[in-house]
């Protein structure tokens, strides 16, 4: 998580947005149910409201804020939790969240999110009981790299070599540097805080924003072509359609420079969104890169409902972590450069 040094302005747009979007546990109650936990079966008699030209109606704020990883854990050789499985790793979660821990514990050591109520116990999230977000490989993990895949990440490895992470801006993270983040996607995948999003409908468009870095994604419904191969953009090109009562998105185009897991910038994403009861998405997406897997994966992260507006997520306006980062790291530097003078002598 990035640590953002938070003036009181910011510590009082967070503490409106705690009171608006929470929909779950407050800070000093623990993680409850909330609402049903899901283990990610849609509800097949659900039949969602319509927009004024007959679209499934998505509009408004939800969340897709969860304690489920990505992949499974090892060790673990099922698809779903028990429900008493899933409230103690929330509940172990919340402690860590909340800081309620032993003195000198690492819980008790880092930065404290809740007072500004960000993390996920506070802000909402969605009960699951299934043990990874990936579906497909059955074993809940990512398959293995294909040899293209491995050798682009030999060589992203290899010129990192003789780079600090904080020599420069240009080589800290993107979410270091408030370009992009998980959140944003696409695939859109949970995060430690910040994980609302607001869809808004128009006829031939789903606009979807997200809450992390205020990004907003148009997606045409009216079956324009894609965009040329030589265009490449940050987020790639989506392109949207209605099977039924499922939008279906496509997205492609991507420029490589964020890979979600390693991937590269053939990657072909296809997303699911199923509106399966008044309060709950059912999103599930698909990644294909031959050039880095050597079989595609999917995954499914439930998203509820939740109440808005959403505050912009100002994230250039107040990093300044990127600069204490870098400050940092030269002061420290200095102080091994002396303590190495000194040895020398």
């Amino acid at each position: 998580m990035i640590r953002r040094g938070l003036v009181a302005a910011a510590a009082a747009t967070a503490l409106m947005v705690t009171m608006l979007l929470a929909t779950t546990p407050v800070a000093g109650q623990g993680p409850t149910t909330a609402g049903a936990r899901t283990n990610g079966t849609a509800s097949k008699s659900y039949t969602p409201p319509r927009t004024p030209d007959g679209q499934p109606d998505f509009q408004g704020f939800w969340t897709n804020g969860t304690y489920t990883p990505l992949q499974r854990p090892d060790g673990v050789t099922k698809e779903f939790y028990t429900q008493e499985e899933a409230t103690k790793i929330e509940e172990k979660a919340f402690e860590f969240e909340s800081g309620e821990a032993e003195p000198g514990t690492v819980a008790d050591v880092h930065y404290d999110r809740t007072q500004f109520g960000v993390d996920r116990s506070v802000a909402g999230y969605v009960s699951n009981l299934r043990t990874s977000i990936i579906v497909d490989p059955p074993n809940g993990k990512l398959p293995p790299m294909s040899a293209e895949g491995q050798k682009r990440a030999a060589d992203r490895d290899a010129a990192r070599k003789g780079r600090g992470l904080w020599d420069s801006a240009q080589t800290a993270p993107m979410g270091a540097r408030c370009i992009i983040l998980e959140r944003t996607g696409p695939p859109m995948l949970s995060g430690n805080y910040n994980n609302g999003y607001q869809f808004v409908q128009t006829p031939g468009y789903v606009t979807i924003l997200v809450e992390m870095l205020h990004n907003a994604r148009i997606i045409p419904l009216d079956g324009r072509s894609r965009l040329p191969q030589n265009v490449r953009q940050w987020t790639g090109s989506s392109r949207g359609r209605w099977e039924g009562d499922t939008l279906v998105v496509e997205t492609a185009n991507f420029n490589g420079k964020y890979p979600i897991q390693g991937s590269s910038d053939q990657m072909r994403l296809t997303e699911r969104f199923t509106r399966t009861s008044a309060e709950m998405i059912r999103y599930q997406f698909t990644v294909d890169d031959p050039g880095t897997w050597e079989r595609p994966w999917s995954g499914e992260i439930p998203m509820r409902k939740s109440t808005g507006p959403m505050f912009e997520h100002a994230c250039h306006e107040g990093n300044y972590d990127l600069r204490n980062l870098l400050s940092t790291a030269r002061v420290l530097e200095k102080k091994a450069s002396d303590e190495a003078k000194k040895g020398s002598r």
